[in-house]
């Protein structure tokens, strides 16, 4: 049976190139935190147990990291396109992955990436791999670690277990430690550039920064450790020298896709990698038949899931999770969060939906914005038309009803073929408590009216234009409430005085 894995994630340091208040590791990408984004590939390799070392902000990255969960295994894209409607059941691909147990261990002081690891040591079990991963990696994808953990157990043709690296092919390896291998392939040496004669100058192999090692061998190894070097620290990398010592098997596992061991130490970094994220997703999106007008202004950060035929203008952003069924249109620079838009649904331009933790639901057929809102709670029926400046919140339109200009419906449940007018708004909050309002099918509500809840609006009446209505109306009624227009002939305006 393969040895169990556990995760050790380096996060102490300081990202002095950040120039910010805010622990390296929490900076986002894609929405997420860096260092999530490491446990979510953990979760995705089965990880037992992961232990993340702290350091500089640690109560700050223990806090945050603290409410992670292996839900986020599934961040990114999932297409919906072989399971039927937006309002179905969830993809399996999606169901939550067992979550590895997660523990903090603190580095303090900081003295290098061995003495990390050795704060991490004492809580693992040595019937297990040990893979080390670094917090501000974060695109390390789960398959290439998968390859680096069977060098790891020897499995296939090598028959015993050893220490795997991570390795990376760079046209320009200048400043980084080089791969210096046997003739046979195996690893002898990791040699820093300043220490490297001109013939290992010319090896492109480079160092990762991720190893997986059975435990019981690196507990032994970590233990041998010193700090005899200019930099007065205790390096991970020394385990190559004692394993080859050893005569334990060295393997290296070289990829040529720098963007998985691509770490973050200034803003810049950080930027180039969210657009290597959001391009990794748009790819996975077009491959899978979403129309996307131009992938490089598409921003993801959360999940997103597409069924067919769905197609998403320029300059829009994705947050938390989103569902969007067969044939769904977005406009350009809308920005959709916590939503389920089922088939067929248009949502035009300049529109902002954001469920927060209620949702927002958007019925089939229906048609959005430009330039509306829907907040928390707004569950709209098929074939509802919500126009440019209307915002809704915690009401429920039904079907074929609608409110297509400058308007607010709040604390509303909204009848089937409803007509709500420009203007109108429903007063739902008396200084103290929310109260809801009750509009029966078609109801017809004229514009620049003011529905002070709690009231209901009996089906089929018609509320005439510019009334405030501060009681119930009954069924197929012409209710009025302003006052009467009274028109003065001859009448002057005022002029300014001359003097």
């Amino acid at each position: 049976m393969d040895k169990p894995v556990d995760v050790v994630v380096m996060a102490a340091g300081k990202g002095t190139r950040m120039k910010s208040a805010l622990p390296k590791v929490l900076h986002r990408l894609g929405g997420r935190a860096l260092t999530a984004h490491v446990l979510d590939t953990a979760a995705r390799v089965s990880a037992r147990h992961v232990v993340v070392i702290t350091g500089h902000g640690a109560s700050e990255v223990e806090a945050s990291l603290s409410t992670w969960t292996s839900d986020g295994a599934c961040f990114g894209f999932q297409s919906l396109a072989v399971q039927g409607s937006a309002a179905g059941v969830q993809p399996a691909e999606l169901a939550p992955q067992a979550a590895p147990q997660l523990q903090f261990v603190r580095q303090a002081p900081q003295l290098g990436t061995g003495h990390a690891v050795q704060q991490a040591i004492p809580v693992l079990p040595d019937d297990g791999i040990t893979l080390v991963l670094s917090g501000d990696v974060p695109l390390t994808q789960a398959d290439t670690l998968q390859d680096l953990l069977a060098l790891c157990r020897g499995n296939g043709a090598l028959t015993e277990p050893g220490l795997a690296l991570l390795t990376l092919d760079m046209a320009d390896p200048t400043g980084y430690g080089r791969i210096v291998r046997q003739p046979d392939g195996a690893v002898r040496s990791i040699v820093e550039h300043k220490d490297a004669t001109d013939a290992q100058r010319q090896i492109t192999e480079i160092y990762s920064g991720i190893m997986a090692v059975p435990t019981s061998r690196l507990r032994g190894w970590l233990a041998r450790l010193d700090n005899d070097n200019a930099q007065g620290e205790y390096y991970l990398t020394d385990v190559v020298k004692f394993a080859v010592a050893d005569d334990c098997p060295v393997r290296a596992h070289c990829i040529t896709d720098a963007v998985q061991v691509a770490g973050v130490n200034s803003p810049q970094q950080l930027a180039e990698l969210e657009r290597a994220w959001q391009a990794r997703i748009a790819g996975q999106m077009m491959a899978e038949g979403v129309r996307l007008a131009d992938p490089a202004r598409f921003d993801l950060r959360g999940h997103l899931r597409c069924g067919r035929d769905v197609e998403i203008d320029i300059n829009c952003v994705f947050e938390g999770s989103v569902t969007l069924g067969e044939g769904v249109r977005i406009g350009a620079n809308c920005v959709i969060a916590n939503a389920v838009i089922a088939d067929g649904a248009v949502i035009h331009p300049f529109t902002h939906i954001d469920g927060e933790k209620l949702g927002v639901k958007v019925g089939e057929g229906a048609l959005i914005g430009p330039f509306a809102r829907l907040r928390p709670g707004a569950d709209l029926g098929a074939e509802v038309h919500i126009g440019n400046f209307v915002e809704v919140k915690n009401s429920t339109l039904a079907a074929g009803a609608k409110a297509n200009h400058l308007a607010y419906l709040g604390d509303a449940t909204v009848g089937e073929r409803v007509n709500y007018g420009a203007g109108s708004i429903t007063a739902n909050y008396d200084g103290a408590n929310k109260h809801r309002t009750v509009i029966e099918a078609d109801v017809h509500v004229g514009s620049n009216c003011v529905l002070v809840a709690p009231v209901t609006l009996g089906a089929g009446g018609t509320v005439g234009g510019g009334s405030t209505i501060t009681k119930s109306t009954p069924p197929g009624a012409l209710s009025v409430a302003r006052g009467k227009q009274v028109s003065i002939a001859n009448w002057q305006r005022p002029t300014k005085n001359k003097s």
